[in-house]
């Protein structure tokens, strides 16, 4: 009888421990090198979510089949820095499943905070300050980090300013894609039908 209670009790901890490590499966974006190669970071789910992000911003702003991402970077930047990005109209439906397991990673995310969502303290924009090519936007935003200063608003705009260094500097598209894309949708309500009025 005792044995079959350890038994029992062994199984039923090996499916808790089974179902905790469920991860995202959906990958479209696998085969694509990893962009932010961090130790303790859940590299592939972060690559899926960065490819899938530029994916919907150039289906977005690429309409015309000239743009490519240079300036869909460029025009989503400028947006953002104005806070007027219309995410209902850019979001994929397979960005929202990446969105969707990225909210699972308590590392990632503060979400009681008023100002930003995206945990400033956490692994990944430790592994972004690190990993920053442009020697200024390095040094800016670990200024603002040290400072507690951190913000989208304050460092969208010199971002946005020199939106080819996101293009080349793989760090600096995960910070768009992260602090001014995924955290923005905890603000959005998909569940509302979008507004035909203008």
């Amino acid at each position: 009888m005792k044995a079959k209670i350890y038994i029992v009790t062994f199984l039923f901890i090996c499916t808790l421990i089974s179902c905790k490590k469920e991860t995202f499966t959906d990958y479209k974006f696998a085969d694509r090198p990893i962009a932010l190669p961090c130790n303790d970071l859940d590299s592939k789910l972060y690559n899926e979510a960065l490819l899938s992000f530029e994916q919907d911003i150039l289906n977005f702003f690429g309409k015309d089949k000239k743009t490519n991402l240079r300036i869909s970077y460029s025009r989503f930047l400028r947006l953002a820095s104005y806070n007027r990005v219309d995410y209902k109209k850019i979001v994929s439906e397979h960005s929202l499943k990446v969105f969707e397991a990225l909210k699972k990673d308590t590392n990632l995310w503060e979400t009681n905070n008023a100002t930003t969502h995206l945990n400033y303290h956490g692994k990944l924009m430790d592994c972004i300050s690190k990993n920053v090519k442009s020697a200024d936007l390095k040094t800016t935003l670990n200024a603002l980090l040290t400072t507690n200063s951190m913000s989208a608003k304050l460092f969208s705009a010199p971002i946005a300013s020199n939106y080819n260094a996101v293009i080349n500097d793989k760090a600096l598209a995960c910070y768009v894609a992260f602090d001014l894309y995924y955290a923005k949708l905890f603000d959005v309500d998909f569940s509302k039908p979008e507004s035909t009025t203008k």
